[in-house]
């Protein structure tokens, strides 16, 4: 037998002074939310999330580590990304997943290869992409790279890129679908 309760708020008894609605109890219980259901507040959503990218060139040292800089912001949920960089707010720690693309052009001629990588704290965790000839034929392309961290309050998240090429330069366009971007999200779930 199925039964429907239709109410127009659940709270707590006054006398539970958790505030906690436990709903199945020592059974096992799905909920399945319909997609008009919005949290209040947003637990179930994916914040802090952030989407960044570049409007302007940026020169690159030749096979040196550089920060990539990131001008134009499209979204920031929780005032997280300052500086170039993702910083995990206060009470937000947990899994996020980030992704970044950079076009990349050597300005004077080709490019032996092009490099992305993740900085975690002013560390670079691993080279996450590279384009490479033996012949230096690159010139124009564009590099993504995605990754998932773990991350306490206060950690923080940048893009670097390192260009073994004649000039090379980061592209930023007045078009986020081909402009260099960096975004990420808190995931929920794991």
């Amino acid at each position: 037998m199925t039964s429907i309760l239709e109410v127009e708020q659940l709270d707590t008894l006054s006398s539970n002074a958790s505030s906690t609605l436990t709903i199945g109890g020592d059974n096992t219980t799905t909920i399945a939310f319909g997609p008009n259901v919005t949290t209040t507040p947003s637990s179930l959503a994916n914040t802090p999330a952030f989407k960044v990218d570049k409007t302007s060139t940026q020169s690159i040292s030749d096979g040196v580590w550089t920060k990539v800089t990131f001008t134009n912001e499209y979204y920031d949920t929780d005032n997280a990304f300052a500086d170039s960089k993702f910083t995990v707010p206060s009470a937000k720690a947990g899994k996020y997943f980030f992704s970044a693309m950079l076009r990349c052009t050597a300005d004077n001629g080709t490019a032996e290869y092009y490099s992305l990588a993740f900085y975690k704290n002013g560390n670079r965790e691993s080279i996450t992409n590279q384009l490479q000839t033996a012949d230096n034929q690159l010139r124009n392309s564009h590099i993504f790279a995605s990754a998932t961290f773990n991350l306490s309050v206060g950690q923080y998240i940048e893009v670097y890129a390192n260009f073994g090429a004649n000039n090379p330069v980061v592209g930023g366009s007045a078009s986020q679908d081909i402009a260099s971007f960096f975004t990420g999200f808190k995931l929920i779930g794991v």
